[in-house]
């Protein structure tokens, strides 16, 4: 069997933190609106966390994995 592609395997990796991140938000959003049995402050650290793992850790990984320049 050859080597899984590293490539491949970042871009599943980022998709999935971007796809926790959505669901971290929703769950803090519908904290938030009493939707859920949460404390509403529990939802805004949700909403908080879902922001990050959706916007900010996707970059960071991206910077750190990027290719050197040939």
């Amino acid at each position: 069997m050859s080597q899984p592609d590293p490539a491949r395997q970042r871009f599943i990796a980022i998709s999935a933190i971007r796809l926790s991140g959505a669901v971290f938000a929703m769950i803090g959003l519908l904290a938030i609106a009493g939707k859920m049995p949460l404390p509403p402050v529990a939802g805004y650290l949700l909403l908080a966390v879902g922001f990050v793992d959706l916007f900010v850790v996707p970059l960071l990984l991206a910077k750190r994995w990027k290719s050197p320049p040939q």
